[in-house]
């Protein structure tokens, strides 16, 4: 038992490095084809497809990739538990603000265009992710962090709080699916090739943010020693 945990632990720091390394392609994607092929980004701006442009980099940068590094920092950092807890707190705080700017920005371009708000799937979605996302924080730093709840709260408590993230995240990711493949539909039937570059960049944006939520999730669930202090030991 003790060497396949301790192999689990190097495999867990391991995968946590290759997660970060989507991450970075991730972003640079998104980046790239919200900057070289949709013009930039702009908060204010008389071309509005600049606003929207905000959208996808803050839900993938800020919501899916800061999500995923939250939930790894237990597995991939060598630090004390209460400062893991405390960089696990902060980094979905931050995920979460970016994602409800996220949110915004896509209600600001639809009310200054003149389209219509929550009209799809991944609109409907969306808003549920980030209410639940929003509602596991909170249900997490009163009970993990301030005030903080018994010691029996918190071993009854803890399972559940890692399994309803777990979902919470991967619900995100299939939503971020669902939007960069709304958001393809909509280019492609404005004139965009659907053998083009954009299109294919779109894809791979999207293929690319699904393995690294999938590498994140696989590195929430390798069991590491509890005296190292790398992970959830109640669980």
């Amino acid at each position: 038992m003790a060497p396949s945990i301790n192999a689990g632990k190097g495999t867990a720091i391991g995968l946590s490095y290759a997660a970060q390394a989507l991450a970075v392609v991730g972003a640079a994607l998104v980046l790239i084809w919200t900057i070289h092929f949709r013009g930039g980004l702009a908060w204010e701006s008389s071309n509005k497809g600049l606003i929207f442009n905000l959208h996808p980099v803050l839900m993938l940068i800020g919501f899916i990739i800061l999500g995923g590094e939250a939930i790894i920092s237990y597995k991939a950092l060598p630090l004390t538990k209460q400062t893991k807890k405390v960089i696990h707190l902060v980094l979905h705080a931050v995920a979460l603000i970016l994602g409800a700017i996220g949110i915004y920005t896509a209600f600001k371009y639809h009310n200054e265009s003149g389209i219509a708000n929550l009209y799809s799937l991944h609109s409907w979605i969306g808003i549920g992710v980030i209410s639940l996302y929003a509602i596991q924080w909170i249900y997490g730093f009163i009970i993990f962090f301030y005030p903080g709840g018994s010691e029996s709260l918190r071993n009854v408590s803890l399972p559940w709080h890692v399994l309803f993230g777990t979902f919470v995240y991967i619900l995100a990711l299939a939503t971020a699916t669902l939007g960069f493949l709304e958001k393809l539909t909509f280019l492609e039937s404005s004139g965009v090739a659907k053998y083009g570059q954009e299109a294919f960049l779109v894809n791979f944006t999207a293929i690319i943010s699904i393995l690294y939520g999938t590498a994140v999730v696989v590195v929430s669930a390798i069991p590491v020693p509890a005296e190292d202090d790398f992970g959830y030991s109640a669980i």
